[in-house]
């Protein structure tokens, strides 16, 4: 059932109130489905918005870090319960305004529900230790106190989850927050923060300011008062989020790019393999940091799995993800489409055979959306463009090794290491796999794509800044520690 919406204007949230950014300018978000159709309008800010912001969460971050843990997770507990109320409303404009199907739009508005009630149990759980001090008379402990205020940068292609994924831990252990989302993602965002003011969340605690990176992005990584920031995104701007924390002492993390693998041994279950292929390459359209994107299978079972592979592919429908049959929607904005089809002429121009797809779809209804077809290609050498970086797209490249050493090799010659999978029946096979593998994320028969939210999340090498999202994790990034000891 379709959510009856209006086009509306959204403005940004500052202290507590709406704000009309002081350019009185506004950009319209557009449906990569429909090219011509606007899902809303947000506010264009200037620099001297995100000041106000800032100014509002610093005024707000002593109180805020007063409260009680557990009366932090209330609000968190209140913020769930608004978001589950309008949650076919936020998974559509989700689909709507990036494209990815309603299926999956629906699951991650429920998992953004889900972080917020996991963070809202981690305010009644302990900050610190106890710890002998050589004075038997006297006390030492630990204790965690919240950085301050936290500017949170976030991307389009996972526009509930990954803000909340911040937000939620950042809140939980006492700071305050300014969140600049993606444009692609705004219109989400902002329902994300109508529901943040329903639950009562006291003024400046929360703000949002929309706009450019080069504009806002950059305010929040050079202002003073921002004590940390939490960046997903590409490797370009994350380098810059570095070099600007660093240059002023703030504390920052990082997620960026992945170029990840999954290995198909010659025990592989060849069936479970292809649909974890699938899942976590083309799913989303591959616009996921986690996606896979190398697909490295041992000569013995490499034919058999590229005619599997092909078959199941050719039956995925492409489409508007509005409509409940669609299995995969389009690019997130013309951009993106255009990145994906240079990378798949590259592939051609460097020597690899395309099998499948390689272009935008024929069908005359999908004309007037950001459409790509699935693309796979074999002949792939881990050399190549296509085999070295990160596409974002539904393009699978297949490579054909001897063994599993082999397989590892390929799987590590890249400059990313966030996730990776093996697909095997063989123990031997899969602690080697563990063990060898240069990636922050290990799967054992699972696709590459999915993150637990209770468990750590983060990559090597190009892939991260090495401090871990998610789970309990969290806690090293968004506190310090405070060591205190007292003698009578």
């Amino acid at each position: 059932m379709t959510v009856e919406t209006k086009i509306q204007t959204f403005q940004n949230y500052i202290g507590g109130q709406w704000t009309q950014a002081a350019s009185e300018d506004v950009k319209a978000c557009m449906n990569p489905a429909h090219q011509h159709e606007v899902v809303g309008y947000i506010q264009n800010s200037l620099a001297e918005d995100v000041d106000h912001a800032i100014e509002a969460a610093h005024k707000a971050k002593k109180s805020w870090r007063k409260l009680a843990g557990a009366a932090r997770g209330d609000y968190l507990y209140k913020i769930a319960a608004a978001i589950e109320a309008r949650h076919e409303e936020i998974a559509q404009t989700m689909t709507r305004e990036m494209g990815k199907t309603l299926p999956e739009a629906r699951g991650e508005t429920s998992r953004g529900i889900a972080i917020l009630k996991y963070y809202a149990g981690e305010g009644m759980r302990k900050t610190g230790d106890v710890i002998p001090a050589s004075d038997s008379k006297a006390l030492q402990y630990t204790n965690r106190v919240p950085l301050g205020v936290v500017g949170l940068i976030t991307p389009w292609n996972f526009p509930v989850a990954i803000p909340l994924w911040k937000m939620a831990p950042a809140l939980i252990y006492g700071n305050t927050v300014v969140i600049k989302p993606a444009h692609d993602a705004s219109v989400t965002a902002a329902k994300l923060i109508e529901c943040v003011e329903q639950a009562g969340l006291p003024a400046g605690v929360v703000n949002l300011v929309t706009g450019s990176g080069s504009v806002v992005g950059q305010r929040i990584i050079d202002h003073p008062e921002i004590n940390g920031i939490t960046f997903t995104g590409s490797n370009q701007t994350g380098k810059r989020v570095a070099q600007g924390a660093v240059a002023r002492d703030a504390k920052y993390q990082l997620e960026m790019g992945g170029k990840n693998p999954i290995i198909i041994a010659d025990d592989a279950d060849l069936d479970e393999a292809v649909e974890a292929t699938l899942s976590g390459g083309l799913r989303s359209t591959g616009q996921k940091c986690t996606a896979t994107s190398r697909v490295i299978v041992q000569e013995g079972v490499y034919e058999a799995f590229k005619s599997k592979l092909i078959s199941r592919t050719k039956a995925l429908t492409v489409g508007d993800g509005m409509k409940e049959d669609t299995w995969m929607g389009p690019s997130v904005n013309e951009a993106q489409l255009n990145t994906v089809l240079s990378y798949i002429d590259q592939g051609k121009a460097e020597g690899a055979t395309l099998l499948l797809g390689g272009g935008k779809p024929s069908d005359p209804e999908l004309q007037d959306g950001f459409f790509v077809e699935p693309t796979i290609f074999e002949d792939v050498n881990p050399n190549m463009t296509i085999g070295q970086e990160e596409i974002f797209g539904p393009v699978l490249a297949l490579m054909k090794v001897d063994t599993i050493e082999d397989a590892l090799e390929v799987a590590n010659h890249v400059a990313f290491g966030l996730s990776a999978s093996i697909f095997t029946k063989n123990i031997e096979n899969a602690f080697e796999f563990v063990e060898d593998i240069e990636a922050g994320l290990v799967r054992v028969n699972f696709e590459t794509a999915g993150v637990e939210l209770q468990a750590p999340f983060g990559g090597m090498k190009g892939s991260s800044s090495g401090s871990r999202e998610q789970g309990t994790a969290a806690i090293e990034f968004y506190t310090s520690i405070k060591t205190v000891y007292v003698k009578p």
